[in-house]
């Protein structure tokens, strides 16, 4: 039930919260040294601009791939010598729970704290419902929506037991719009569950750690628009073409960094004005 006017003015105990320590200077804001981000798919594609943009501002960086070791490893060496910082490149399943949390321990074991997870791995599924094999189904939503909940679910006891953490959640344009011309539902009913989950959580979390979402539209990368809804998917851009994953590094460091302490429950969009039609 709302509180009348009068009932609102007995001050709440433990309010206002003190504000971060964030630096005057916005440049420094955007600093992550000292800091230690976890980056899911961080071999190539979105995840591994990601990993680029957290060690470009000083980060120290653990890479979890899935099956592109070469990449992922060669990726964590070339960061780690261009930039001086500390990387690591992990084999991760994050469809196995076990896996995750033992992951997440030989992090902290490596690096001492985790300050930063994103959890960015997915997979894509363009098929009507009445096409695709349960199978196929069941496959999709181990990684899509199963491997973010094991992410966010051992990474955030790390974070209520550290006191601090920041959780970011890559989703997709198909959580807010229905695509076209490829029926995809159960593909945007998952990234649906992603963008739901990071806004909930952010309130389940918010004594502790910071939430957010970006939503991701068509990217130059072998996520990006498929042959069959490319020149459909470019028209309906405003702006006219695919997204460069240079494009999306600003944003995710936005979210990491302290650039955005007064940020949590936020689902960025980043597609080139696609959802405005």
């Amino acid at each position: 039930m709302s509180m009348s006017i009068e009932e609102c003015q007995t001050p709440r105990p433990g309010f206002p919260k003190p504000t971060p320590n964030t630096p005057t200077n916005v440049l420094e804001q955007f600093s992550m040294k000292g800091k230690v981000i976890v980056v899911t798919g961080a071999a190539s594609g979105l995840g591994g601009a990601i990993a680029d943009a957290m060690a470009e501002a000083g980060g120290d960086v653990a890479l979890w791939y899935n099956s592109n070791a070469t990449a992922a490893q060669t990726r964590a060496q070339t960061l780690h010598q261009t930039h001086n910082i500390r990387t690591k490149a992990y084999s991760i399943d994050q469809t196995n729970a076990s896996a995750v949390a033992a992951g997440l321990q030989t992090v902290l074991a490596d690096f001492s704290k985790i300050d930063v997870f994103v959890a960015n791995a997915g997979a894509g599924d363009s098929k009507r419902l009445l096409d695709q094999p349960l199978d196929d189904y069941h496959a999709l939503m181990r990684v899509n929506v199963d491997g973010p909940v094991y992410c966010a679910k051992h990474v955030g006891e790390i974070f209520q037991s550290q006191g601090f953490g920041n959780l970011i959640l890559t989703s997709s344009i198909s959580a807010h719009i229905v695509n076209v011309p490829v029926d995809q539902p159960v593909y945007n009913a998952s990234k649906a569950f992603v963008s739901h989950l990071g806004k909930s959580l952010a309130r389940e979390w918010r004594e502790f750690a910071r939430v957010n979402i970006v939503s991701p539209g068509f990217f130059d990368t072998k996520m990006g628009a498929g042959p069959l809804v490319v020149n459909e998917g470019l028209r309906m851009v405003p702006l006219g073409r695919q997204g460069d994953v240079r494009e999306i590094k600003g944003v995710f460091l936005w979210l990491a960094s302290a650039a955005s302490s007064y940020v949590t429950g936020s689902d960025v969009l980043v597609d080139g004005g696609y959802v405005l039609p």
